[in-house]
């Protein structure tokens, strides 16, 4: 019995090599990016979901808008975080203010 052929298209390392450096450039944009908008240590966390969401994709992305579709879904959670992280500030400085007013005598 012989073993089945596998036709591999001289360029497919090539491409998939494109595909990567794509990747690489994308995740840098968003991670300098992110880094200027909100500090490495957002940074950090968004270069992470960014690689999570890239392991959930069924293939590599082909082409920059697939990529840039990666990077969106990635900043949702990044907005999730930043807005949570918002709300709870505003919800602590609402509660200090609340309890200092009602220390203060007329």
């Amino acid at each position: 019995m012989t073993s089945p052929t596998v036709y591999e298209s001289p360029n497919a390392d090539s491409v998939c090599a494109d595909f990567v450096t794509m990747g690489e450039r994308e995740l840098a944009a968003f991670f300098n990016a992110i880094t200027q908008l909100f500090g490495s240590e957002q940074a950090e966390l968004s270069a992470e979901d960014w690689i999570k969401e890239l392991t959930e994709t069924d293939a590599l992305p082909a082409s920059a808008r697939e990529w840039r579709l990666l990077t969106a879904k990635a900043s949702t959670r990044i907005a999730r975080r930043v807005n949570a992280s918002a709300i709870s500030s505003r919800v602590s400085t609402e509660s200090q203010v609340s309890s200092n007013s009602a220390c203060v005598h007329p």
